[in-house]
């Protein structure tokens, strides 16, 4: 990871043996197969997010599997690449909450560099195979940005989508923090709870509450 104010923060755990074991994992796995984000595209979250700046923590699970899609931002492609079911249906809801039509591309840059922070629990994956790099130790290292974020003196807006992201609630004070949890934005189920749960508003409801500044969620 290149340097950035996340260094200091998340140092340590490069010298701890997980770490070592999971880019032998991920260099084995680029030797083989396509694996995705690029090397120089996995830490794209931290790198367009500075830990000082990060005013809300979009979660999700592993990177777009598909050749050109993922880019190191959860839910995010790069302009040119047709958004994911997934991707679509955030900007359905984005519209019906905040009236924000779809943008013309799919890429959530605008939204890292305003402090929101785009974090997958796994960084890599095989191409073509869902969930190939869990429990390898991406999730011990972004556990520990989560707890990171937590432990922040400022109010942080965490979105917990799908129950993956859900159990991820233990590491987050609750108490200082605002939290919103909701099915995840995926066909199979945006219809159970995430359409309608107008997470954007409420959570520029919570960032002005606490006195920052809220997110222009507009893309174009």
């Amino acid at each position: 990871m290149t340097k950035t104010d996340w260094n200091p923060i998340l140092r340590s755990e490069f010298d701890k043996p997980y770490w070592g074991e999971l880019q032998q994992f991920v260099h084995a796995e680029r030797s083989r197969y396509p694996v995705y984000p690029p090397p120089g595209e996995v830490f794209a979250a931290l790198h367009l997010t500075p830990f000082a700046d990060v005013k809300v923590l979009i979660l999700g699970q592993d990177p777009y599997h598909g050749p050109g899609q993922a880019h190191g931002l959860c839910f995010s492609v790069r302009p040119g690449v047709p958004p994911p079911p997934s991707l679509v249906n955030i900007f359905t809801e984005l519209e019906s909450d905040l009236g924000i039509p779809r943008p013309d591309h799919g890429s959530l840059t605008r939204w890292a560099e305003q402090g929101v922070l785009l974090l997958n629990t796994t960084m890599t994956v095989r191409g073509g195979t869902a969930g190939s790099h869990q429990k390898k130790g991406w999730e011990t290292f972004t556990d520990e940005v989560i707890k990171a974020v937590s432990a922040k003196d400022e109010m942080v807006a965490f979105v917990l989508w799908g129950s993956a992201a859900r159990r991820k609630k233990d590491l987050i004070d609750t108490n200082r923090h605002f939290v919103i949890e909701s099915a995840h934005p995926s066909p199979l189920a945006a219809h159970r709870g995430f359409f309608g749960s107008r997470p954007f508003s409420r959570i520029n409801e919570a960032l002005v509450a606490a006195g920052r500044e809220p997110v222009d969620w507009s893309l174009d």
